[in-house]
């Protein structure tokens, strides 16, 4: 009899690109772990604790990082986000796989872990938007952000974009629907990989 180890699925890219969506419908559907990430910035507008992301302030967030129980962490837009150990090797031990929304900081932090868990189980996919003009029209419509904020957010997003071959997959984006089913076929592939089962 055969189990299968879980899959660390990494997704990057920049803000607006879709790849919350992404994850979190993959999540919905109910066989994959979405790995909550940690951050020091304030919660927007209907987000919350727990649920969107672990809102921690930078105290608790440096005594966490010097405690080593991050998997990875970065500073982004002049706050600290940060992966947790324990949302993510835990679940992989017991075959779940974990999908994890970040940015190409911490997926090269992942990328080079020396963590045999994580290596095993490491697949990662970049999610290219389909256009400056697109992505500024996204950015701009979540009518959260002022325009000093989409500014910087349109300058990260054209250096986060840069870094698309350090990927094994790239998901050049298109409709939700069409994206989300790429997306699906990605993760089927990956879960039938014979490296992923142990007898």
């Amino acid at each position: 009899m055969f189990a299968r180890t879980g899959m660390l699925l990494v997704v990057s890219g920049p803000s607006g690109s879709g790849k919350t969506t992404l994850c979190r419908r993959l999540a919905d559907a109910g066989d994959v772990r979405y790995s909550i990430s940690c951050t020091t910035r304030e919660p927007r507008p209907g987000e919350v604790d727990g649920r969107d992301y672990h809102f921690l302030d930078r105290a608790d967030f440096e005594s966490r990082l010097a405690a080593g129980d991050f998997l990875e962490h970065a500073g982004v837009h002049g706050n600290f986000y940060g992966s947790l150990k324990s949302e993510v090797i835990a679940h992989l031990d017991a075959g779940v796989d974990v999908v994890m929304d970040i940015d190409v900081q911490g997926a090269e932090q992942i990328r080079n872990c020396s963590d045999p868990v994580i290596r095993r189980a490491f697949v990662d996919l970049f999610v290219m938007p389909p256009g400056e003009q697109e992505l500024h029209a996204r950015l701009s419509g979540r009518g959260t952000d002022s325009e000093e904020v989409i500014s910087l957010r349109m300058a990260n997003a054209l250096d986060e974009m840069s870094h698309w071959r350090a990927y094994c997959y790239v998901l050049l984006s298109s409709t939700r629907e069409e994206d989300y089913a790429r997306f699906l076929a990605l993760v089927t592939v990956e879960r039938m990989k014979a490296a992923r089962l142990r007898e």
